[in-house]
């Protein structure tokens, strides 16, 4: 369990948490995660609800089965929070340190995709012209901590 409070929120800035009292960091490998997420996977850490503080913002939530609530930034997209009867988890990668929360357990794990075991054994392509695109790249993305504004009101 991670007892310090962590922040974090989506990438426009609209919404901002602080969550303390985090438990088991996981991923959950079901349908309806890889779509909520848009991805192979979604990542997750238990948050207990008393010390999860929304300090920009608040998610709004789609009722995705008869069961969960997903939070979601409304500007951006940014997928936020997983709402059920047990409690909340919290998004990983939404938080400003995910790399604090490595996951230690998966679930569903019947529903993966089929080739994801194999996933990290891909060639790595590295160097030009790769690198010269990804350093012209300007982010507008909110930076990983927090401001008094948003990023596009600072310019």
């Amino acid at each position: 369990m991670i007892s310090e409070p962590m922040s974090g929120g989506c990438q426009c800035g609209a919404v901002r948490f602080s969550a303390g009292k985090l438990g088991r960091p996981s991923i959950c490998h079901c349908r309806m995660c890889q779509k909520a997420f848009g991805s192979f996977f979604g990542a997750f850490v238990t948050a207990d609800q008393a010390h999860l503080h929304w300090t920009r913002g608040a998610p709004s939530w789609y009722k995705s089965s008869n069961k969960v609530h997903r939070g979601f930034c409304q500007r951006c997209g940014t997928p936020l929070a997983y709402r059920h009867a047990g409690g909340i988890e919290m998004a990983i990668g939404a938080f400003d340190h995910p790399e604090k929360l490595e996951p230690q357990v998966q679930v569903n794990h019947a529903q993966r995709l089929p080739w994801i075991e194999r996933l990290f054994d891909k060639p790595v392509i590295e160097g030009e012209p790769y690198q010269t695109f990804f350093d012209s790249i300007e982010s507008y993305q909110h930076p990983d901590h927090d401001t008094a504004k948003w990023p596009e009101e600072e310019k």
